[in-house]
């Protein structure tokens, strides 16, 4: 943003001098430029010496704006249909095998369902896959969870888990997810999950009889078809979903920064570029880039746009 800054700012420059002035390459400063044309933020004039108007930014990004919320939307449409279709398979499902045994085994109540999902895990030989809406858990479930996972992990099970974007604020969830975590198991968390779920050995998955109301009971499925497409279902959300890795937690949770560290968050912050920080802390551009993605790492961000707004949250800039 630090060209915008100066188109802004001032009187009108040409690309030579915002070259000049932020030390950079022309390429540099036209791409910048194109970016910012294709957000609206500026309107392109006719010459190639003439720099593009400014656009107020309340104007300009509205649109871009808009476009983010409609994406986000159509997510959120996505996963309701993925949630119901979920559940009308499960109850299709169950209306089509009652009777025959094998493939499909009713649960009612959840003294029954928790007694199968012990036994289900404490049987896993490969890998356990879950999704866990409805927020955080209380310390009591998470204490009462750690003897199985740590049994699992010991024998070699793969765990993931996918819970809501609401746990990073909950302190029990986060020091579970540190301690998982030194185990080998992963924890990710997503805005949205379409139910709750646990998959094992992608052999066999539980799912709840009705996704609104999980205290009804739940259903374990075996069919190889219904099982695919939910680990299939389970895949794509990880790969959308962000890292919980213990570290996440606004406060003192996250390793604080060196003043290296610290110096080049606000020179970013300021709306440098990476070649400009770099030259301003006398280090080399791929080691600047290589210590903000360590700083997005530590973060657990999914986006340098992401690792700001978390480091401004926690007081580093």
């Amino acid at each position: 943003m630090a060209v915008f800054r100066l188109v802004v700012s001032g009187p009108q420059r040409t690309v030579d001098d915002l070259s000049r002035e932020l030390g950079v390459s022309e390429k540099e400063i036209r791409d910048c430029l194109d970016k910012l044309a294709d957000l609206s933020m500026l309107s392109l004039p006719t010459g190639d010496d003439v720099l593009p108007v400014p656009v107020h930014p309340e104007v300009g990004l509205a649109a871009h704006i808009h476009r983010r919320e409609a994406e986000i939307e159509a997510q959120q449409r996505e996963l309701a249909v993925a949630r119901a279709a979920a559940a009308d398979l499960a109850a299709a499902y169950a209306a089509s095998q009652a009777g025959r045994g094998g493939r499909l085994e009713t649960l009612s109540g959840m003294a029954e369902v928790r007694m199968r999902l012990t036994e289900l895990s404490r049987h896993a030989r490969e890998e356990l896959l879950a999704f866990m809406p409805g927020g955080a858990l209380s310390q009591a479930a998470l204490d009462a969870s750690r003897p199985l996972d740590e049994q699992s992990l010991a024998s070699g099970v793969r765990l993931r888990t996918v819970y809501l974007d609401s746990v990073r604020n909950d302190r029990a969830t986060i020091e579970y997810a540190r301690w998982l975590s030194t185990l080998g198991g992963q924890v990710r968390t997503s805005p949205m999950l379409p139910l709750r779920m646990l998959v094992v050995d992608r052999a066999c998955a539980v799912l709840p009889l009705d996704p609104e109301e999980s205290s009804l009971g739940a259903v374990v499925v075996r069919a190889p078809g219904v099982v695919a497409a939910l680990v299939a279902l389970f895949e794509t959300l990880w790969e959308q979903s962000a890292p919980l890795d213990g570290r996440a937690l606004a406060g003192g949770d996250v390793e604080a920064p060196t003043p290296q560290e610290s110096a080049l968050l606000s020179l970013l912050a300021q709306g440098h570029t990476d070649e400009v920080a770099a030259r301003k802390l006398g280090l080399s551009l791929r080691t600047v880039r290589r210590m903000m993605a360590v700083l997005t790492a530590r973060l657990g961000a999914r986006s340098r746009f992401e690792a700001g707004m978390l480091a401004a949250r926690v007081g580093w800039i």
